[in-house]
């Protein structure tokens, strides 16, 4: 064990002796409060502990089974990317705490490098938000939050898992506040051997062990009724060997090594409400082309960051919102071309928020980014709602995004490209927000325009290289209909999501790969007592593989389903049992890469 988590584990042991008691909660501190202001005109996902605990295995399964996002993953456990509206993952933001953390070298995040039982809610928001989040937030952006709840005492989870494939996953999470302290420490580990059959397609998942280990420290003190500061940290180290279809072949595997820091000061008053954070990241990565040799590739990146989001409230129908942010980022790799690289970038945004009424909110942004040896875009939002009735809402939302080049985009030797112009996209939407007692629908239809899209293409020396190529369109609905009602000792909970996507390159005319027109996925939930019963499906249409339409290699439509039951005994203690694709369907997100056929799980989980 290493020096980093031997501190952890004595730090989740001392709090872990810590007894139960019970509080009303005073407030709940919480370090992305622009997520806030974007629920008022998008359609937010909101994902808390209870619906993550539903998909363990990895934070691919929630996103596959409890969201509109698209996710294509080379195997169980393995490297994993979303698509978001008819984009890439290139086009997708990772947001940790309010702050973008994708990566320096791809320009993109791996969902399987994130780890899942390490936040207390996930939100996964459709739709642009360069303004706010950055680069890369064109198709959508992927929340992980953490909060901080105050004058709560003691409290503490415990979950331990085994289940198919020698796969074991536990997590160990542990509170205390006052009314004016608030502490959380939480860590987390997965294993699993991860070896399963395919025997229809002939497939066995050789060399597919995977292991990950996350920590996470949490701490808000309120100065006074105005001032709070905080902070919250994340240690995360990983391994993944990669599937080979044969012993035959040379077994490789990743190492992947993250260390996350932020530290915030806040002041609120009738007028201001002032957040100023400073923020470090660390990301390094090995990559081995054969697992018993020396590192082949590898690097190390690093973030400095400073950031101030001042809301000035003008009245009780004006504010007026100013966002400033400055980043150093500096990475060295081994073996890429990249000796050692660094870049300076900031950016300035303004936003006026005005709410006349009751009936209608205004929102309208616009933003400069300045990125050393980058030329930027000046960016855009527009946000209107209008309450028409109590039974339907419409809220317009249009923007200006975009993301500029990456590290390997621009230094990766051979096939750098110092040339790269940044992408633009142009967007709007319309969502129809339609409520009838307990019933809810939402319907979205939603237009993307991308330009200069950067792709990595074989150049006049057949050397694989990234150019600005592409325009890309993307129209399509999202929708999804919810239900939820109690009644005595019975609860239900019933969601159903269908996404249509038209993504087509306008050069070509063609469909982009690992773009399915077609998504269903629906959960339904029900709970008596101290029983709950829990069941999931996901509809993925066909498929195509590559940017030529060859429907040979095309992944055929596929339904999945999944069903649950967790057993509460003795208030504290909860007790599931799972099966996972329980159709036993075959089927995979990446060609030649299926996913488990039916599998099995059973956990215990102990409330303090």
């Amino acid at each position: 064990m290493t020096k980093k988590y031997q501190f952890s584990a004595v730090l989740l042991f001392c709090f872990f002796l810590g007894f139960s008691q019970e509080k009303a909660i005073d407030t709940v501190y919480i370090f992305d409060n622009q997520l806030k202001n974007s629920k008022k005109f998008h359609k937010i996902e909101t994902l808390d502990e209870a619906d993550l605990l539903k998909n363990t295995t990895n934070l691919s399964e929630v996103l596959r089974f409890q969201s509109p996002v698209y996710i294509k993953e080379n195997g169980r456990g393995m490297v994993s990317s979303p698509s978001f509206r008819g984009t890439t993952a290139q086009q997708t933001a990772f947001i940790w705490n309010g702050i973008n953390i994708n990566s320096t070298f791809l320009g993109q995040g791996d969902v399987n490098n994130l780890n899942l039982l390490g936040y207390d809610q996930l939100e996964i928001k459709s739709g642009g938000g360069s303004v706010i989040y950055g680069s890369g937030a064109i198709g959508g952006t992927i929340h992980l939050n953490n909060e901080l709840s105050f004058n709560k005492g003691f409290h503490s989870t415990l979950f331990l898992e085994g289940g198919s494939y020698n796969t074991f996953n536990s997590f160990l999470k542990t509170s205390y506040s006052n009314d004016k302290l608030s502490v959380k420490v939480s860590g987390n580990f997965v294993k699993s051997d991860n070896y399963y059959e395919v025997p229809e397609k002939k497939y066995v998942n050789l060399n597919g062990e995977y292991d990950n280990r996350t920590f996470n420290l949490g701490a808000a003190y309120k100065l006074d009724h105005r001032n709070t500061i905080s902070w919250q940290t994340q240690i995360y180290d990983g391994v993944q060997h990669y599937p080979v279809s044969s012993e035959d072949f040379t077994k490789t595997k990743y190492f992947s090594d993250t260390f996350r820091s932020l530290v915030a000061w806040d002041f609120k008053n009738k007028k201001i409400q002032n957040s100023f954070k400073l923020a470090y990241l660390q990301d390094e990565f090995q990559y081995f082309d054969h697992i018993e040799n020396p590192k082949s590739s590898g690097g190390t990146a690093d973030i400095y960051l400073a950031k101030n989001d001042l809301n000035y409230i003008y009245n009780d129908k004006i504010a007026f919102n100013i966002i400033g942010e400055y980043q150093f980022n500096k990475a060295e790799g081994y073996k890429s071309g990249i000796s050692s690289v660094s870049r300076k970038a900031g950016s300035a945004a303004g936003l006026l928020r005005w709410n006349p009424s009751q009936k209608f909110y205004f929102e309208a942004g616009i933003k400069k980014d300045f990125v050393e040896k980058i030329e930027t875009p000046l960016l855009f939002s527009f946000s209107g709602k209008m309450k028409v009735g109590d039974w339907y809402q419409v809220a317009l939302n249009a923007s200006k995004n975009f993301r500029y080049p990456s590290f390997n985009d621009l230094y990766w030797q051979p096939g750098g490209n110092l040339n790269l112009r940044s992408e633009i996209s142009y967007q709007g939407e319309l969502g129809n927000n339609f409520k009838y007692g307990d019933l809810k629908l939402n319907v979205t239809p939603y237009y993307i325009n991308i330009k200069d899209m950067i792709r990595w293409l074989p150049n006049s020396k057949g050397i694989w290289s990234p150019m600005n190529t592409n325009k890309v369109e993307s129209y399509g609905v999202e929708s999804q209909f919810d239900f939820e009602k109690s009644f005595g000792k019975n609860k239900t909970k019933f969601s159903l999501g269908y996404i249509f996507t038209h993504s087509k390159n306008v050069e070509t005319d063609r469909f982009l790969a690992y773009v399915p027109q077609h998504k269903i996925y629906g959960n339904a939930n029900y709970r008596y007592d101290f029983l709950e019963f829990f069941v999931q499906g996901m509809f993925n249409g066909w498929t195509y593989t590559s940017d030529e339409e060859k429907l040979k290699d095309a992944i055929k439509s596929y339904f999945v389903m999944n069903s649950g039951i967790n057993i509460t005994v003795l208030k504290h203690y909860q007790i599931g049992f799972k099966v996972n694709n329980i159709l036993d369907e075959i089927y995979e997100t990446t060609a030649y890469y299926p996913l488990p056929k039916r599998n099995y799980s059973a956990n215990l989980l102990i409330n303090f």
